[in-house]
C-alpha cells in the first residue's frame, strides 16, 4: 500500500503521514481490562492484584472465603473476600504456612489487602518449583483453612526484565513512529521546493 501518492497536496501528504504513524503507534495501546480480569476469577474487590501480570499467582476458596496471592520480588500480597457476596474481608488475622515455614501476614487499611514480608518465607516462595501453602483465617466469629500450590518457574524479580523488554520494545515503535514523520516532512518540503521551481521555470 503506497501511504504517500506521487500526486498529492500538502493536505493530503499530511494525512496520509497522521495515518502511519497511527498504525505503528496501534501495538503500543493497551487492553481494555475484562469484567473478570485476565484470568476469569471470580473476585471483583480492589483492582491492583488482579490486573493482568505475569508473575507467580495463585487463587484459593472454601465455602466462606475466597482469595488470590501474588508473589512480588519483596511480598506476597493477598486479597482476601467472602465466596457468596464478594465483600473484602478487612482487618483478619492471616497466617501462610509452606512447609515448615509459617509467617503472619500483616492488613493493609489502605490497600484493603494482606503482605507476607517474611524473608525465609519469601526465600522458599521464590525458589523455582511448586509450594504448597495453607492459609489460615480468622475473620470475627469465623475461621477457615485455604489450600493452594503456587508455582513458580523463575525468580520473582525476574519480572523486572520483562519490563525491560516491554521499555525496548516501545522506544523502538517510538522511534519508528519519529523516522516515519521524518520522512513525509522531507518528502513535503521536497515536493514544495520542486512546485516552486517549476513555477519558476514556467514563468521564465
Amino acid at each position: 500500500m503506497n501511504l504517500f501518492p506521487t500526486r498529492c497536496t500538502p493536505r493530503q501528504l499530511l494525512a496520509a503521514t497522521f495515518g502511519a504513524l497511527l498504525l505503528l503507534i496501534h501495538p503500543l495501546a493497551p487492553a481494555a481490562p475484562g469484567a473478570h480480569g485476565p484470568d476469569g476469577e471470580h473476585l471483583d474487590g480492589p483492582a491492583a492484584v488482579r490486573a493482568a501480570s505475569t508473575l507467580p499467582r495463585i487463587e484459593a476458596q472454601s465455602e466462606s472465603f475466597e482469595l488470590v496471592a501474588e508473589l512480588r520480588a519483596n511480598e506476597l500480597v493477598i486479597l482476601v473476600d467472602r465466596f457468596e457476596t464478594n465483600e473484602p474481608v478487612l482487618g483478619a488475622q492471616l497466617e501462610v504456612e509452606s512447609g515448615e515455614r509459617k509467617a503472619a501476614a500483616a492488613f493493609r487499611a489502605e490497600q484493603g489487602d494482606y503482605v507476607v514480608t517474611d524473608a525465609a518465607m519469601l526465600q522458599t516462595l521464590t525458589t523455582a518449583g511448586e509450594h504448597g501453602l495453607v492459609f489460615t483465617l480468622v475473620a470475627g466469629q469465623q475461621s477457615d483453612l485455604l489450600d493452594a500450590t503456587l508455582v513458580t518457574a523463575r525468580a520473582a524479580t525476574a519480572s523486572n526484565d520483562h519490563g525491560h523488554d516491554h521499555t525496548l520494545e516501545r522506544a523502538a515503535w517510538i522511534g519508528g513512529a519519529v523516522a516515519a514523520l521524518g520522512l513525509a516532512g522531507g518528502l513535503l518540503w521536497w515536493r514544495q521546493r520542486r512546485r516552486a521551481a517549476d513555477q519558476l521555470s514556467g514563468a521564465l
